[in-house]
């Protein structure tokens, strides 16, 4: 028995049928943009299935943790397969910023040998790669900037230095990017805060080629490599020599070798012109040990190392590159283009059966940046000082203490600092109006029987709101003799100032008289300029700046200091990379302003005026005790400029909320790498 339908329910069906087969090619066009987004994965395909090597490597991860072996792994944000329609790819990402691997300032998604060798045995390693992606922000200017390392060797031993990096970079809006090498020196000497890279051209640009300004780029390379364009490397090591060789379709084979046992750099006139115009200037310009790398554990490293990072190129102006990094947010990075993605379809490694486990260098290094360095691990002295922070907080006992606002410790790309961070305003010591974190000698002395102190810092901030009339806007102090007796003075206040918009900044020291009589209402402090300007050059209106003093000193500059006081005297030496050494002498035990006659030109015209005229005691500080401070004491406070036009900025604060002033720019950070304490010493 047949059922009649309907013309109208064939039409209902024909309807159905129609939405059915609509929703299907929606849920179909849904599914290849969501495949193309995710750059086309390659469904039910393990990279151990395209890349069956990974039983030979630890993988690192852009979260910076150590996954293991890679075999049957895959992870949706790191380290998954990829089809570009002809072939499958071995995909591996990375963001700007997230956790990282050992003492670096970048993340990485990257395969690390388990095992290591020397550089007289032999080892090879091939890849095939097409780099997909490389962040869209950073500052021009910064060398590191764009990039992404594709390739290494790496060292398990010693300095951990690394003699071979493979760097692929693109300037926003190129089409074309470059490829380059690097070969790290392998520092002589204990410290390996001087390395330094020198890099090769392999198509288009070496590495030192930069832009002029933050957004300004160097022509695009000619002969350089598209995104997702196709090239391979061969690395080679045998009887010490690395031979490598990059080849591309429609590029010229380029072949390079390199000594890895003997140094071409072992002497100050060995450097490269291009090193000397791009690591000098931050102060890395070390000498290489005549053997190079002979001796050390070598290990092939592959992958994505991304080089673009967040962090302020006022860190350091090769590594650091201050892009976006969305505060870590890897899911916002990822939206807007700033990662690093690097795809290879094959890659294979040879080494000699004398190589031996690399385990040591994974037990150093993983989760290292998670660890805490304490202060008193970079600079040991903290056992002879106690500490006041900026939140009014004091700890006498400094082994193995930090503070996450105010005392820690971080990594410039080269080096570990000590930091030292104060808002504009909070809690203070008393008789003053700044807070501060900073240090304070347990030991007293007086300056007969003296002492020495010294510190290699940079100033990584000063307030940015304030008063320019004041003498105080805009400065913070990173050393002092302080008193601690009678009116407890300052015998030397050793400072930084720079104006909001301006490059440069002044350093200057302060001597403050020890007031004659019981009244220490009429002290005040006389300037000298070591490099810039004196504490008395101001601005004739609120934010009328003075011209920026071409002598200065950039914030993310180093300069050292040393104090020494013996049998009274005080001697002075500032030195900075680039800048004329200046040294001083100051008598601290017979003064030079006990008569009114005596007053300066410059405190008559700063201090008189809000009535600070006093005199001084003819003996000076003979006979107190004092003691020596270091950190950043923050010369801006939101203290109206009418109760002192010297010392109450009229900053920002707030109201007090420290974490509002970090964010605003209102605070002094002040970073240590060195300093010493001790017993003052004739002067040479």
């Amino acid at each position: 028995m047949r059922t009649k339908i309907s013309k109208s329910a064939l039409n209902f069906y024909a309807l159905m049928i129609s939405i059915i087969l609509l929703f299907n090619c929606c849920a179909e066009n849904k599914k290849q943009n969501s495949v193309h987004k995710n750059e086309a994965v390659a469904e039910n395909v393990n990279p151990h299935d395209v890349i069956p090597f990974f039983q030979h490597w630890n993988l690192i991860l852009g979260n910076g943790s150590n996954a293991g072996k890679a075999t049957n792994y895959a992870d949706k944000n790191f380290f998954f397969t990829a089809n570009d329609d002809k072939e499958n790819w071995v995909v591996f990402k990375t963001p700007n910023a997230g956790n990282t691997h050992g003492t670096s300032n970048n993340t990485r998604t990257e395969l690390a040998q388990l095992k290591k060798w020397t550089p007289m045995t032999e080892a090879t390693m091939n890849a095939t790669l097409k780099v997909m992606n490389v962040a869209t922000t950073g500052d021009a200017r910064v060398a590191a900037t764009y990039s992404v390392v594709v390739g290494q060797i790496h060292s398990a031993d010693g300095h951990e230095n690394e003699p071979l990096k493979i760097f692929y970079k693109k300037f926003p809006g190129h089409t074309k990017g470059s490829v380059f090498w690097n070969y790290e020196i392998n520092t002589a000497g204990d410290s390996n805060s001087k390395r330094w890279d020198y890099s090769y051209p392999i198509w288009g640009y070496d590495f030192s080629v930069v832009g002029s300004d933050k957004d300004n780029y160097p022509p695009e390379p000619k002969d350089g490599i598209a995104l997702g364009e196709e090239f391979s490397y061969k690395v080679e090591i045998k009887d010490g020599i690395m031979s490598l060789t990059f080849t591309s379709e429609g590029h010229e084979t380029k072949t390079f070798t390199k000594n890895l046992i003997v140094s071409e750099y072992a002497k100050p006139s060995d450097m490269p012109e291009q090193v000397k115009n791009l690591f000098v200037p931050i102060g890395q310009d070390g000498v290489e040990r005549e053997k190079a790398y002979t001796g050390e554990g070598l290990f092939f490293k592959l992958g994505c190392y991304n080089q673009t990072n967040g962090k302020a190129p006022k860190v350091n102006k090769v590594w650091c590159s201050g892009a976006e990094t969305h505060g870590g947010n890897i899911d916002k990075q990822y939206a807007d283009g700033n990662y690093a993605e690097v795809w290879f379809k094959s890659a294979s490694i040879e080494i000699s059966d004398n190589a031996i486990s690399n385990a040591g260098y994974f037990k150093a290094n993983d989760g290292l940046s998670k660890k805490t360095v304490y202060p008193s691990e970079v600079i040991p002295f903290m056992d002879k000082f106690k500490i006041l922070l900026g939140d009014g907080t004091n700890e006498n006992n400094l082994v193995n203490f930090e503070h996450k606002d105010f005392f820690y410790t971080v990594i410039d790309g080269t080096r570990r600092w000590v930091v030292y961070k104060t808002p504009n305003s909070g809690v203070t010591s008393k008789n003053s109006s700044n807070t501060r974190s900073e240090l304070q000698e347990k030991r007293e002395w007086t300056p007969e029987e003296g002492g020495k102190l010294t510190g290699t810092c940079k100033v990584m901030q000063v307030s940015v709101s304030g008063d320019a009339r004041v003498a105080a806007s805009y400065s913070t102090v990173v050393g002092q003799i302080h008193s601690g007796e009678g009116h407890e003075n300052e015998p030397l206040k050793i400072f930084y100032k720079k104006f909001p918009g301006q490059t440069k900044g002044s350093v200057f020291w302060n001597y403050e008289i020890n007031t004659a009589g019981d009244n220490n209402a009429g002290r005040w402090d006389f300037s000298t300029a070591v490099w810039g300007h004196d504490m008395s050059v101001i601005g004739k209106t609120k934010e009328d700046f003075p011209a920026e003093p071409e002598d200065g000193i950039e914030l993310g500059e180093e300069f050292s200091y040393e104090v020494n006081v013996y049998k009274g005297i005080m001697y002075l030496t500032f030195t900075s990379e680039g800048h004329e050494t200046k040294t001083f002498t100051k008598n601290l035990i017979k003064s030079e302003y006990v008569n009114k006659s005596d007053l300066p030109t410059q405190v008559k015209k700063l201090f008189v005026p809000i009535g600070q005229d006093g005199t001084e005691r003819a003996t000076a500080y003979s006979g107190e005790l004092n003691y020596f401070k270091q950190g950043a004491y923050n010369q801006t406070n939101g203290k109206s400029p009418k109760k002192s036009m010297v010392w109450c900025a009229g900053a920002e604060t707030y109201g007090g909320d420290i974490a509002k002033q970090y964010e605003n720019g209102c605070y002094t950070e002040v970073w240590f790498r060195e300093a010493t304490i001790g017993l003052g010493t004739p002067q040479k």
